[in-house]
């Protein structure tokens, strides 16, 4: 039987993380790194499913039954019933989905460390929506609360502009190389953070979260249309101050990094996950400084971002 390839890229919100809930524009990017799906029907009458990491290891596996979608068995339940959820949800828009009276063998692949945050969940979102046909915003807020810019990151094969607005969903492809693009890396902060537990943190700071969408908006449109290294680390100073005036945390720079020359900002569920620095200094001087201090996944901004060129032909 055939076997069906799927593919989603992982994602960073490079602009307002949070206010995005509340309608700010935000500034989103599919990453170079992302997660594949292959399926096979079988003549089994369950679904068997296996993903791998980057490594070629196993890291989740589940049989679950086609006909009421519990697990039969299954190495993490947790996952399981999110799992399960999804195919729910995906029947829910499309009846025909698994209507067939046969079972499934299914592969996933990450193409990035799992403890990173780039999305091993919404790629996941994304490519059960693929697998059952039907569009993957609607699924995702079938089964999810959050803003969903990470599903549309999944698809897309440029940055976007996501920005919610009551129950409508707007985001738009656009073209997004800055020219000091060589100055930008991303770092690792050795820690996984529960973007879950984050959106609780925010949305129990009642105040003033409209205001803050606004100003993140203009902070937003105004890193777009920046053109100089200089303006871009402003830009991202004023947003980290912002943030962390709203959620009364200390910025990322002032804990860890309160010598570093040039601009940090945190990107997604604030104290985890990766942090984007900006320096007019060189690359190795940049890198020697992270290291220095214990972080050695340091990711370019180019090795990070998605782009089209990478897909291209050359005949």
């Amino acid at each position: 039987m055939p076997i069906k390839n799927h593919y989603g890229h992982g994602k960073l919100l490079l602009t307002s993380e949070y206010s995005v809930l509340d309608g700010a524009m935000a500034l989103a990017i599919p990453t170079s790194y992302g997660q594949s799906m292959k399926v096979k029907a079988t003549r089994k009458s369950d679904l068997y499913w296996k993903s791998y990491d980057t490594e070629g290891n196993e890291w989740f596996s589940a049989q679950i039954s086609l006909m009421d979608f519990s697990s039969v068995k299954t190495t993490d339940q947790k996952k399981s019933d999110y799992l399960q959820k999804l195919l729910k949800g995906a029947v829910r828009l499309n009846s025909e989905f698994l209507s067939k009276w046969n079972g499934f063998d299914v592969k996933t692949t990450l193409e990035f460390d799992k403890s990173w945050g780039l999305g091993s969940s919404s790629t996941l979102t994304y490519l059960v929506a693929q697998w059952a046909d039907v569009h993957p915003m609607m699924l995702h807020f079938k089964v999810s609360n959050g803003s969903g810019y990470d599903v549309a990151c999944a698809g897309s094969d440029l940055p976007i502009n996501y920005q919610l607005d009551g129950d409508t969903i707007n985001y738009t492809p656009i073209e997004y190389e800055p020219s000091f693009s060589d100055n930008l890396y991303f770092i690792y902060l050795n820690q996984k953070q529960s973007s879950v537990d984050g959106i609780k943190y925010y949305l129990d700071k009642g105040k003033q979260k409209k205001t803050l969408a606004k100003k993140l908006t203009k902070i937003t449109e105004s890193i777009i249309d920046c053109s100089s290294i200089s303006k871009f680390i402003d830009l991202i100073t004023e947003h980290e101050a912002a943030v962390a005036e709203h959620l009364s945390l200390e910025t990322v720079k002032s804990q860890h990094f309160s010598d570093f020359n040039g601009g940090i900002k945190s990107l997604g569920a604030w104290g985890g996950d990766f942090i984007l620095a900006a320096s007019d200094d060189g690359v190795s001087t940049v890198k020697s400084y992270f290291s220095q201090k214990g972080y050695d996944v340091i990711i370019p901004y180019r090795e990070m971002i998605f782009s089209e060129k990478e897909v291209e032909v050359v005949g």
